[in-house]
């Protein structure tokens, strides 16, 4: 079965934390009837930081929608290859082992794909298939594994890359008033990630071993979620009624879960899109699960907010560099929310990268020489 390797995952180097996002909310709204709504709404994210490609000042001004899209093309390209070079390493292949390319991004628009950019500049095979994804939001994550998964069942032996690229501050508009951009001035942050589904495993090789996959998406809700666009660019809109959606996507996960002789409320982990606070706790409630098994998508919300497509790939890195290593055949579920509203949901065990008789492979020299030999390699860390 195919193998999801341990994500890269990379944020950058500007901050903002809850403080300065009020201060600057204050700012904005002062005087205005809807600044105590803004206050509570960033207060509630539950969002101790967040990083942005660019200063909060130089993002505030808001150049206009031709000039962001020129910048995140420009950062797409300069943050992109690091990751992609290190998410190669942890699943232990080069640059021309690779057969496809799931680029996803709801932040930012080219034509062609980043991923022409990719395997112009390195070193991918040029027969390597493109399929980016863009209009998925932050279900594009879990979506992303699953269209990976499904390729390489299509295609044995085959190996996926995945990237995300969600540069959520060039969507910011300070000024709007209404609810859904008010959320998104305190929830949303920027990161870059990638990862890769090798089609089969190897010695040394841990990660999750994809078993089963869906999607479902409520009926009626597509407008829930969306994106206005205007001169201004991409203007996020939300529909009071999103937070309620886990009540009824809870039984669509047991139901996956029971179809593959497992139950949801009895995991080993699970790796669940960070939207938001009440996401989070009302899929606790109704999977009947402690709110801590989602410690890894509470971490990155608190530290880096909610990060689109981003956020499960970086949930699942926070898994493998837990202390409390899981056992090989450990099960799991990966999940994705997102515009629809659709859910993208993944069913796998956990292989710890062990050889048939149980000896652990140290694989140290050998991923070092794989890295080395990237054309990016100085930039990994």
């Amino acid at each position: 079965m195919p193998i999801l390797c341990k994500p890269a995952v990379r944020v950058p180097e500007y901050t903002i934390t809850m403080e300065q996002t009020l201060e600057f909310a204050r700012k904005a709204h002062a005087g205005k009837p809807q600044l105590p709504l803004a206050l509570r709404l960033i207060q509630n994210t539950g969002v101790r930081k967040r990083h942005i490609v660019q200063p909060i000042e130089k993002t505030l001004e808001h150049p206009g929608f031709e000039e962001r899209n020129k910048i995140y093309e420009a950062e797409s390209k300069k943050r992109c290859p690091e990751v992609v070079e290190e998410a190669l390493a942890n699943a232990r292949l080069r640059a021309e082992d690779i057969d496809a390319i799931v680029y996803v991004s709801c932040t930012g628009f080219m034509m062609p794909s980043l991923t022409a950019w990719l395997i112009n500049t390195m070193g991918f095979r040029f027969d390597t298939r493109q399929i980016p994804m863009a209009q998925l939001g932050c279900a594009a994550g879990g979506a992303a594994i699953n269209r990976a998964h499904d390729f390489c069942v299509a295609h044995p032996d085959s190996n996926v890359l995945i990237v995300s690229c969600e540069l959520c501050s060039l969507c910011y508009q300070p000024s709007a008033d209404d609810v859904g951009s008010l959320l998104s001035d305190g929830l949303f942050g920027d990161a870059v990630a990638a990862a890769v589904v090798r089609g089969h495993g190897d010695a040394g090789v841990s990660g999750v071993r994809l078993e089963r996959n869906a999607s479902y998406l409520i009926p009626n809700t597509e407008d829930w979620i969306s994106y206005a666009v205007r001169d201004t660019g991409f203007h996020f809109q939300l529909d009071k009624r999103v937070p309620g959606t886990m009540e009824p996507l809870a039984p669509v996960l047991r139901q996956l879960a029971a179809g593959h002789g497992w139950n949801a409320s009895d995991l080993d982990f699970y790796i669940i899109h960070a939207g938001g606070p009440r996401i989070l706790d009302d899929l606790a409630k109704f999977l009947e699960v402690d709110r801590t098994v989602f410690r890894h998508s509470w971490t990155t919300l608190t530290e880096y907010g909610n990060i689109a497509s981003a956020v499960v790939l970086d949930a699942l890195r926070r898994r493998f560099e837990e202390d409390r290593p899981l056992a090989t055949g450990a099960t799991g579920v990966i999940a994705g929310f997102g515009p629809g509203i659709t859910a993208e949901m993944s069913l796998g065990t956990w292989t710890d990268g062990t050889v048939h008789d149980g000896t652990a492979i140290d694989d140290t020299a050998e991923l070092a020489g794989v890295a080395a030999s990237l054309p990016y390699a100085g930039r990994i860390s």
